[in-house]
């Protein structure tokens, strides 16, 4: 077992992502028969099979699907810290990785994006928009930006905004039709327009009022997986909608929205950029989140989530 090395699982792992040892090789950087042969002494030295090989595909067996779930946080630690090594007395360069919810460009992020990439031109930013909990050490990617109140356990967190708010709107032509809710009990009678995250679960809308949280599951003929196309049928007089306050501000400021249950949408906590609290952080990443808290005018207030 201590003759089976980093290169060796790097390889291995390679390969399963590949479901190739050609397409391994190629992003090695070596020849497919050193591929084969750096795993075939791996089995040997085990004794175990890692890959079914037929002549039209590869694949894991169960025990390489084990260990490389059990090897991936450690090559992850030991690629980043070798990586930072090699780069410590470098300006930022390289790939970085990072995973944001979609709203979060709605709400401003995307001149951070593109300033950093004018400050800093060797490093090429890989923004992945996913709605989903991405375990971001297990998907490989350097940092994510969620809401604070869904932030993965152990991480380093950095505010990016100040605190968001929800708005419960519809247009005044709705409520010719149908008397405004006085209390979230009330959207009951109401065409509500629900939004589909990529889990397949339906978003129940959140209030809170006196220190209470609570949920509430609406009901109405139009489902969304896409924030963008729910705030469109909104403003098309399809129904309620509860969004983040500051994408209605000018609809509502210009009398195009109105809104309602106001008193029941108190603050909650922002956006932040977080990144494991294990990994040595690379220089694009801190060059990274650097910046964007002098974009947002915040304080590197760093905090273990």
């Amino acid at each position: 077992m201590s003759q089976i090395d980093f290169t060796a699982l790097e390889t291995l792992r390679a390969v399963v992502a590949r479901s190739s040892f050609r397409g391994a090789a190629r992003e090695l950087g070596v020849s497919p028969s050193a591929v084969s042969h750096t795993i075939r002494l791996m089995e040997e030295k085990l004794g175990v099979v890692l890959i079914h090989r037929t002549t039209r595909s590869v694949a894991p067996t169960p025990a390489c699907v084990r260990l490389l779930r059990d090897v991936e946080p450690a090559l992850a630690q030991i690629g980043g810290a070798l990586t930072a090594l090699s780069e410590e007395r470098a300006a930022p360069s390289g790939p970085l990785r990072i995973t944001a919810l979609s709203v979060a460009f709605d709400l401003g992020l995307l001149p951070v994006v593109v300033g950093f990439t004018k400050v800093y031109p060797a490093v090429t930013l890989d923004i992945d928009i996913d709605d989903r909990f991405t375990n971001i050490v297990a998907d490989g990617f350097d940092a994510g930006i969620r809401l604070g109140e869904s932030l993965e356990r152990d991480m380093i967190a950095v505010p990016l905004s100040g605190p968001q708010r929800s708005a419960v709107v519809a247009t005044p032509g709705y409520f010719e039709r149908f008397a405004p809710p006085q209390t979230p009990r009330d959207l009951a009678r109401h065409h509500c327009i629900r939004r589909r995250f990529a889990s397949g679960r339906i978003y129940r809308w959140e209030f809170e009022r006196d220190g209470h949280e609570f949920e509430v599951a609406v009901e109405g003929p139009l489902i969304c997986n896409d924030s963008g196309l729910m705030l469109d049928a909104v403003r098309a007089g399809a129904g309620l909608g509860q969004v983040f306050e500051a994408l209605v501000a000018q609809d509502l400021a210009e009398g195009r929205l109105v809104r309602v249950l106001e008193e029941w949408c108190p603050p909650f906590a922002g956006f932040y950029l977080y990144y494991p609290s294990h990994r040595q952080m690379r220089p694009a990443l801190r060059a990274f989140v650097d910046f964007a808290a002098r974009m947002h005018g915040a304080e590197k207030n760093e905090r273990t989530a």
